[in-house]
Order: C-alpha cells, then structure tokens, then sequence
C-alpha cells in the first residue's frame, strides 16, 4: 500500500465527517451564535478571556495534541497498519470528535465551569468529588509522560547514552518560545493588535527562535537536569494568566505545528512511500492483544479524555461565539487524527520502529528521509520535528498541569460554604501553588520511570475519562431534553476498553510484587493509581448509567406532570 493513498483517504474521510456529522451535532445541540458567552459574561483577565477562533483553535489543537497522536500510531503499529487507520479515522469522527465538541458544548451551556460541576449538577456531589480526583490522578499520570517526553528531547546525555545532535537546537529553540511569548503576550494584550499583524509578529519571532536554537544548541545538560527544569517551568505556567504564556506560547507553537504537519504531507506526496508494514499482524503482540490495547495505545490519535478536560476547562472559557465551538473543538480533533495517520504512514515507511529508536525519534527520522527528496538540510529537518514534537509535549504539560491544580483545588471548594466556615486545611489545599507542587511531586515521581512504563497506563485511564467525560456529555444533554443517542454508543465502547484494560494492567502489576524486576516506583505505584483509577472509574459510571438510562429527563418529568394537570 502507498502511503499516498492512505493519507488522502484521511482527508476525505476527516473532511466529510467535520461537514456532515459535526455540522449535524451543532444543529441538535443548539449552537446558538447569538448567545453571549462565558468569556464576555464572567471576563476576568485570567481565565475567562475572550480569544479569537484561529488563536483558540491554535490552542486546542496544541494542547490536545501532545506527543500522544505521534507516539500511539507509531507503537500500535506492531499490529499493523490496517487496524491502526480504522480506529484512527472511525475513532476521530464518531468517538472522539463527539467527546470533544460535547464537553464544550456542556461547558459554555453552563457558564464555562467544568465537567466537574456540571455532574454535581446532574449527579450530585459525590459524583463530582470522584470525578475530580479522578481527573486530578490522571493529569499527574499525564505529567509523568509527558516531562519524560520532553526531557529526552532536549536533553544531550541520558546515563552513559549521547543522544542526537538536535536535542540542543530544539532545548534553545524552545526556551527561546517561553521568553517570546510572554513578550507576545503582553504585546498582544496592551496595544491589541489585528490578527494579520499578530500573525506576523508571531512568525517573525518563530523563525528567530528557530534560527537562534539551529546556530547556538544547549549541549551541556543531561536528561535529568531538563526533567527539573521542566518542572519548574510548569509550575510557574500552571499558575501565571493565560494570557501571559499559555496562549502566546500555544500561538506561537500552532504554526510550527502546522509547518511540521504540511512538511510531513509535502514529504509523504513527493516521496510517496512504500507501507513496510503488514496490514495485519497478529492480533496478539508482545502478550497484549489488540482488544483492548490497540485502543489505548493509540489513545489521542482516535479519542482522549485529556481532550475533554482542556475543552471544558480552559477553551470554554475562551470561546467568542458559540459558532467557534465546532471549529475549535471537533474541528482540532479531526486534525489530530489526521496528524496520527500521518505517524502511521511515517513508521509504515521504515518498516516498524528502529531497534534502539524511540517512536518521536521514527517519525522526525521518516520525515526527515521524506524531505531528504527535495535536498532539505537533513540535521536541520530532525532539528524542526524534534522541535515540534517538544512544543506538542509541553502545551500539554502546559495545560494539563493547569487542570490538575483547578481539580485540586475544586476538590476541597464548596461554593455554598461561607468563608468563615473555611477550614485552615481547605485553605492550604484551595491555594494555587499548593495544589500544583503536591501534583508536580507525584508527576516527577512517575516520571522516573519514563514514559514507555507508564504508556499503558496512561493510555488506559485517558480512555477512562473519555467514557466517563462521555456519560457526563449524555446525561447534561438528556436533562436539558436534547438528543445524547449520538453519545451512547462511544460512552459503552470506551467503558469496555478501558475497564478491560486496566484490569488486565491491575493483574500484570500485582502479579509483580516480590518479583526480581518489581520496583515499587515504577509498578507499585503503577498498582496505586491503577486501582484507584478502575474504583473510582466503575462508581461514576454506575451513577452515570443509572441517570441516562433509568431515570426520566427534567424536560420528560415536566411534559408528564403537565399532561396529568391538562387530564
């Protein structure tokens, strides 16, 4: 199979389900262009801020994305190509798109706040409590992943290992993104500039950073010594205002993500190459089988519950006009499973991962031999992909550290409880920079694992929370007398998967202990999480099923009562 052909059966498919199935779910939703929104109701110059849709999108796409849609594809693959496509492109359009739109949806409905609060709303408040510790556990499980990620990628020395040459360029390049976009920001926010002039401001300062990082690499510091400083720098950016570093820097970084996604198609189309891979492999591979493993590790390049969280936590918040809704948030997803094909086409290429490589080292090598066609620089091609794999990591190290805090501190806030009745140890948990170190520890003891430990994990509890962020979506819709059939059936796969999966990875972990290979921080606290992950996940789906399907909608009991009076 060339690859050509599966990337323009990508487009077509991505293209009519964003004009078809998404426009229809806009139309039974009740998108309302009219409608004042959250971020000019409640406009408060750190959340809720009023963005342009283009800005917006750059944001969403940046911040889902991650290094997840990359890294999924290329390790699934050892299952072959075929089942790795479908579920890319089914997934993208009926599963995670859905997700994706309805949690906006259900979170600009109602005034921007949280999924959180609109199952308090719905469920009650336990139902919320367990759904916001369960958040809160995976984002440090995200964290773990994607500092790990990151790390490596700037990072020249990892133990007694040298590693590629472009880490350097891509560690300055990168730094060079934070201290521009704060200046970006503050630019942006002062003399408000249109969008063509922000638009060359931002791509004046990108192709600076970049030729800056090419010419002058950081080569002194070790993956260990990056691990710190990331996470230091996401405790600083979970705090500060959006509009200070999370929008400008997700900004800047939407157009070297685009770059890298348009090289890629360029690449793919000029060298139209051969797919190395079988479709089909096996449907067992290294002891996992493809149900439900193929589903988890995939994981964002189909559907994500991390999604969910950016779409109902920050973007809503952000949103102009209900109309940007479908753009921002269907519209970013469909553009991930794109991105995920295209790591399909690039490991499909090489014929399976090199022995030694990591999955972000195949896809920037694959491109780079792509690109190598049409005489691009090869080391300055790596040095750009490797760039943009880190940018993807740290939007979302961004974020996601962002959501753990809000979690956190939702967890211990009552909005019916008075100040005075505040206890000392809901204030220490209610403060910001508490909130975030306890999660950052957590996340960096994770991390030293790294990431590929704790893939399964992640991708298993990220496929949770979709289920869970779905059956929330399914019971707003029903209360507010709209259709949620469209839900239902996403909701009930991903709760099989992913109940599946975890049991599966809770036994495997179990079985370790007292093992030679156990290490209590790599699967004993893999077990913790695990655990309380599936217990917390099988409560709030029993609430969430009891609500949809055996209790009446407000708009049903309302239509009942009535008939009854006319009787």
């Amino acid at each position: 199979m060339n690859g050509v052909i599966l990337l323009i059966i990508a487009l077509v498919a991505l293209f009519s389900g964003y004009v078809f199935y998404g426009k229809r779910l806009a139309k039974k939703w009740g998108v309302d262009p009219e409608r004042q929104t959250p971020a000019f109701e409640f406009e408060d110059g750190v959340d809720y801020v009023p963005t342009d849709s283009n800005v917006l999108f750059g944001h969403q796409f940046a911040s889902i994305a991650g290094a997840a849609p990359i890294i999924g594809p290329i390790v699934a693959s050892s299952y072959g190509w075929m089942p790795v496509l479908l579920w890319c492109l089914l997934g993208g359009v009926f599963f995670g798109g859905v997700q994706d739109f309805g949690s906006m949806v259900a979170s600009v409905k109602n005034e921007g706040h949280s999924l959180g609060f609109i199952i308090k709303k719905y469920l009650g408040s336990t139902g919320k409590t367990l759904f916001l510790l369960f958040c809160w556990l995976f984002c440090i499980l995200v964290i773990a992943a994607f500092a790990n990620i990151v790390a490596v990628s700037f990072g020249s020395v990892a133990g007694n290992i040298q590693l590629t040459s472009s880490n350097g360029s891509t560690a300055t390049t990168s730094c060079l993104f934070i201290v521009f976009a704060v200046g970006l920001g503050f630019y942006s926010r002062k003399f408000k500039p249109s969008s063509l002039v922000q638009t060359i401001v931002a791509l004046v300062l990108l192709v600076s950073a970049i030729a800056i990082g090419f010419n002058s690499p950081i080569t002194a510091l070790s993956v260990k010594s990056w691990t710190y400083i990331v996470f230091v720098y996401i405790l600083i950016a979970s705090i500060v205002p959006v509009w200070s570093l999370l929008q400008p820097r997700d900004y800047l970084n939407s157009f070297l993500l685009i770059f890298m996604i348009a090289a890629a198609v360029v690449g793919i189309i000029v060298a139209h190459p051969t797919m190395e891979l079988p479709a089909f492999t096996s449907y067992s591979v290294g002891g996992k089988t493809m149900f439900p493993f193929l589903f988890v590790t995939i994981a964002c390049g189909a559907v994500s519950g991390f999604h969910a969280l950016v779409s109902s936590n920050t973007s809503s918040k952000q949103i102009r006009s209900e109309k940007d809704m479908l753009k921002v948030s269907y519209g970013a997803m469909l553009v991930e499973s794109l991105l995920a094909v295209i790591a399909l086409v690039c490991v499909g290429s090489l014929g399976g991962m090199p022995k030694g490589a990591s999955a972000q080292q195949t896809f920037a090598l694959a491109i780079a031999n792509f690109l190598d066609i049409l005489h691009v620089n090869h080391n300055l091609s790596l040095t750009l992909i490797n760039l943009a794999i880190s940018a993807f990591a740290l939007t979302s190290l961004d974020s996601v550290a962002r959501i753990a805090r809000l979690s956190f501190q939702e967890l211990f806030t009552d909005e019916n409880q008075a100040k005075e009745a505040i206890s000392p140890i809901q204030k220490i948990c209610q403060n910001s920079i508490f909130a975030t170190v306890i999660t950052l520890v957590l996340g960096y003891l994770l991390s030293k694992g790294g990431y590929l430990n704790i893939w399964a994990l992640f991708g298993s509890s990220n496929q949770m929370l979709s289920a869970l962020a779905l059956s929330a979506v399914a019971v707003y819709l029903k209360k507010s007398g709209k259709t949620s059939k469209n839900v239902w059936i996403p909701m009930i796969v991903m709760m099989a998967v992913t109940f599946s999966a975890l049991t599966l990875l809770n036994i495997s972990n179990f079985q370790s202990i007292g093992t030679e290979s156990f290490v209590f921080a790599k699967q004993g606290l893999q077990l913790i999480f695990g655990v309380f992950i599936t217990v917390l996940g099988l409560m709030i789906s029993y609430n969430s099923i009891k609500v949809l399907f055996f209790t009446n909608s407000d708009v049903e009991i309302a239509a009942i009562a009535a008939a009854k009076e006319d009787a």
